[in-house]
């Protein structure tokens, strides 16, 4: 008789190969057609909302691998929501103003295409609305569900409507402002830049220090002038902002020295002194001492410019480097512009768009700035005014589109106050106060930035993005800034979007009767510039979270990456709680950048850049992708290799091969016949307890928004608890004992238990594997009707109930998993040794005394199912010598044709004289039934 046709082996449709690429898709159709995303919604209509408010991708280009962790990370975070019975509406954005579509569109235009407006305007929405489509498609392909079919967009006509609305909240309420004062430049932009468009990058720069002649003044604490000529020096690394120097700035509290050098004076900080007469290789002899404050009035003669230039007190002064005597270029930078207005000193900017030197600065008229600084040094030199020279590498701004350096120079600009009405303060005391951020470090982080920033630059010198909505007095200049303005600007965006802006006369735009507040004048002209792209999606809480029924203000949270501190995070702060008085978010969760596995940021010219459908392709299936983003810690940055995503093969295999042997060895078995606990084998009230602690930890894990912690807690549970333990001691039970017996239904009622929870487990991670799992459940009719659901995603998360936690019970396994440990090994000696070939053949002999035979003896019947052995002795151990000794010997009796087991009941039987007691009553109770259903 062949008796493996007896025995109970798996059998399941669910396949061992995933072909995750050819199933995905099917699987995404489905719920496409269901629209599973409309059936979420409709499900927990009635219950608690929770938001999670999409931060806007760039429509620009394919869904990059850190894009999609982005996204990606969103999706777990909103199936796990949902399945938690919450209202978890999910809304996706594209922000599509911009530098970067117009950039790409002019440069595929003519001259003349490209000088008008309108047509780039055209081209630039034509290329948004491509992308747009592109990556929503490829987002789908991920696996995220949302209202794909309802996104919003920054450039649609009610958005555009809304930042018009919110920017004429702002001016109204005092927080707009036009002024004349340095910005960041990017000169390939040809436009200012937002504090989030700018990257510090290692640039080599001039190191030079520069001598002032004093020629006004003289601090009275130090008596009598020196007949010698007196400088003050100064250390800058921009030579070509010395044309608009306009002061040198000390520290009223820094001690300062008159020295003598050579028969000239130098007046620098004391603590200062030494490192610059090394560094200019000239001996100084200190003469006198005094505070900085007492320097203030002196006048400076220019080094080369024909004017006289003040001495200033400035505390941003630092004894970091240099000589404690700032170089102060109000229009050339923030400090100094401060410093400028504190002073009563001109801003003053010889450099055009371009970047290169105005009529202002004849002598170098049309000469790119930074191309300018050899000349200037050498003029310096020529003059005498050069004391040292040299490089340096230091952080300096580079434009984040271009990779380019940038400049600081003063234009006339709109902007966002900060400081208004201590509004700052009042921004601070949020962060602090009113939201929870993750990491916790992150809110320094966004702190610092928010108390250092200088007011928000609104403006841009381009054409693709919403018209700034600002209108001119012809007669007087004076801006137009009232509420009825305002709102009909609104109007007109909403019905024909702001490209009305370009098209329509003034006239047609401003309310009739409209008059300058300022001469009463009644004609007026249009604003050229747009606004800030980042102003856009700042106002997204207006746009989207106030406007969208599904939605609610504030946001539970916003996800996006570190860089958003200074970008998205911040801009929504600032236009929130200037127009609503408080945060839009409750909570800031915020993931690092991602690198290779070396650490590197994805760059094409690296060779590490990958989009996310060929990582798919590459590795398998989206599936694997989500497993990825699951196992990284989202609060760092995040490594991708070939090297880590072959882990994720494996390990998504692991996964696959666990919900496999469950769904096979569940075959036949129907909720109905689940055993009770109290009527189940230990063994199975252990794994019981492991799945409650799983259960709960990986909950837990969840809610803090630690999936890196709930894929470890997942991956170590598969891999030790069950394909390693249960899973390895089990299969005799389920594969040889009575099929209808209750040792095996015992077995199996944990193991539809452990499908139950596992497979809503991963639903928010491997969102097509889940599913793929749930649909073979339904057809192998393993789901309680109560349970029942066209898919996973509409299943409620379970909680394990109380009677399953059994603290002794575990403690008394975990006992026995040591000693199993200690047992595996000597089994394995055993087979290297060639004295058995299986653990079948094996006998194993413990010699015990103490708690450990305490234990042992108790579950004495568990022993060789636990080993994986056909026996177990037990002996007592004398008080001398180890507590506990194992030896694995050669079972006796035969070998079970069947079972494989080496048992003494082999023989006994005369009808099946193979086949040990065990697997004689199931063959036997197999061939009755059989008998049985025949008559």
């Amino acid at each position: 008789m062949d008796y493996r046709e007896t025995l109970n082996l798996p059998q399941t449709d669910f396949p061992m190969k995933a072909d995750l690429q050819i199933r995905e898709p099917e699987l995404q159709a489905r719920w496409a057609e269901m629209d599973l995303y409309g059936l979420l919604r409709q499900k927990n209509s009635r219950k608690s909302k929770f938001v999670l408010h999409d931060g806007p991708p760039y429509a620009n280009g394919d869904v990059h691998l850190g894009t999609a962790f982005n996204k990606i990370s969103k999706d777990i975070i909103v199936k796990y929501k949902s399945m938690r019975g919450l209202d978890a509406p999910y809304v996706p954005g594209w922000d599509c103003h911009g530098m970067p579509i117009e950039h790409k569109v002019v440069g595929q235009l003519s001259e003349a295409e490209a000088a008008d407006h309108q047509r780039v305007r055209a081209e630039c929405r034509k290329y948004a609305e491509r992308f747009v489509n592109i990556q929503r498609e490829q987002f789908k392909r991920l696996g995220v569900l949302g209202d794909w079919d309802h996104p919003y967009l920054t450039m649609s006509p009610d958005y555009q409507a809304t930042i018009v609305r919110v920017f004429g909240e702002l001016a109204l309420k005092g927080f707009i402002y036009r002024g004349l004062k340095p910005v960041y430049w990017c000169t390939n932009c040809q436009s200012a830049l937002a504090e989030a468009e700018v990257e510090y990058t290692d640039l080599v720069s001039p190191s030079i220090t520069v001598r002032f002649e004093v020629v006004e003044g003289w601090p009275q604490a130090w008596g009598q002038k020196p007949a010698g000529r007196i400088y003050i020096p100064i250390w800058t690394t921009t030579p070509w902002t010395l044309p608009a120097n306009r002061a040198v700035a000390v520290h009223p509290e820094f001690a300062y020295v008159l020295v003598e050098s050579g028969g000239d004076y130098y007046i620098l900080a004391k603590e200062l002194a030494a490192a610059n007469s090394e560094a200019w290789q000239r001996p100084f002899a200190i003469k006198a001492e005094i505070t900085g404050g007492e320097l203030a009035g002196l006048r400076l003669r220019h080094p080369f410019v024909d004017i006289t230039v003040p001495v200033i007190q400035a505390k941003y002064v630092t004894l970091d480097a240099g000589t404690g005597c700032v170089h102060t270029a109000p229009g050339h930078g923030q400090d100094d512009y401060v410093s400028g207005l504190e002073n009563n000193l001109e801003v003053f900017n010889p450099v055009g768009v371009d970047g290169r030197f105005t009529q202002a600065f004849p002598e170098m008229q049309g000469e790119f700035v930074l191309q300018a600084n050899p000349r200037l040094i050498e003029l310096l030199r020529h003059n005498g005014s050069l004391l040292q020279a040299g490089e340096i590498s230091h952080a300096y701004p580079h434009c984040w589109r271009h990779r380019t350096p940038i400049i600081f120079r003063a234009t006339e600009q709109w902007f966002m106050r900060v400081d208004k009405d201590h509004f700052r303060r009042q921004v601070l005391e949020q962060i602090h106060n009113e939201v929870a951020w993750i990491p916790a470090a992150s809110e320094n982080r966004i702190s610092s930035m928010v108390e250092g920033r200088p007011d928000w630059c609104l403006s841009r010198q381009r054409s693709w993005g919403v018209p700034l909505p600002i209108f001119y007095c012809e007669a007087c200049s004076a801006p137009l800034l009232s509420a009825e303005v305002f709102a009909a600007v609104e109007s007109l965006f909403a019905g024909e979007s702001a490209d009305a802006w370009f098209q329509a006369e003034t006239e047609k735009i401003v309310p009739p009767g409209t008059r300058c507040a300022e001469c009463g004048a009644g004609v007026f002209r249009k604003e050229t510039d747009i606004l800030d792209v980042w102003f856009d999606s700042g106002v997204s809480h207006a746009a989207v979270l106030d406007k969208r029924r599904d939605l609610k203000f504030p946001a539970d949270i916003y996800l996006e990456g570190s860089d958003q501190h200074r970008g998205w995070f911040q801009v929504s702060l600032l236009t929130s709680s200037a127009t609503k008085g408080k945060p839009p978010y409750k909570t800031v969760l915020t993931h690092g950048y991602t690198v290779d596995g070396e650490g590197r940021k994805m760059s094409k010219s690296l060779g590490n850049f990958i989009t996310a459908q060929e990582a798919g392709a590459r590795y398998g299936g989206a599936d694997i992708i989500r497993l990825w983003v699951t196992s990284e810690n989202i609060q760092n940055d995040v490594r991708f290799s070939e090297e880590i995503f072959k882990r994720m093969t494996d390990s998504y295999r692991r996964m696959r091969n666990t919900l496999r042997f469950l769904l096979g060895n569940l075959h036949g078995f129907t909720p109905d016949l689940a055993l009770r606990r109290k009527d189940q084998d230990v063994l199975d009230r252990y794994l019981l307890h492991r799945l409650q602690e799983l259960v709960a930890s990986a909950t837990q894990a969840c809610d803090a928004y630690e999936f890196h912690r709930f894929y470890q807690l997942l991956q170590n549970f598969c891999a030790a608890d069950l394909s390693a333990f249960y899973f390895d001691v089990l299969k005799d039970r389920l594969y040889a004992d009575g099929k209808d017996s209750r040792s095996r239904l015992s077995a199996q009622t944990t193991l539809w238990q452990l499908l139950r929870y596992l497979v809503r487990l991963i639903a928010p991670v491997l969102a097509h594997t889940a599913e793929e799992t749930w649909l073979a459940m339904r057809a192998q009719g393993l789901i309680p009707a109560k349970e029942e659901a066209p898919s996973v995603h509409l299943a409620a998360w379970l909680t394990t109930p109380n009677e399953w936690r059994d603290p002794q019970l575990a403690r008394v396994w975990s006992g026995l998993l040591e000693i199993r440990s200690v047992v595996l090994k000597k089994l394995e000696e055993a087979r290297n040794q060639k004295s058995i070939r299986h653990p079948y053949e094996a006998m194993v002999r413990i010699r015990v005394r103490g708690p450990q035979r305490s234990l042992l003896a108790a579950q004495r019947e568990q022993l060789a199912s636990c080993f994986v052995v056909s026996a177990v002795e037990l002996e007592e151990a004398g008080s001398a010598g180890p507590e506990m000794m194992i030896w694995v010997e050669k079972a006796s009796g035969g070998k079970c044709e069947r079972c494989w087991r080496h048992l003494t009941s082999v023989g006994k039987y005369e009808d099946h004289p193979g086949l040990c007691e065990r697997c004689h009553e199931a063959v036997t109770a197999m061939t009755e039934k059989q008998k049985q259903a025949k008559v």
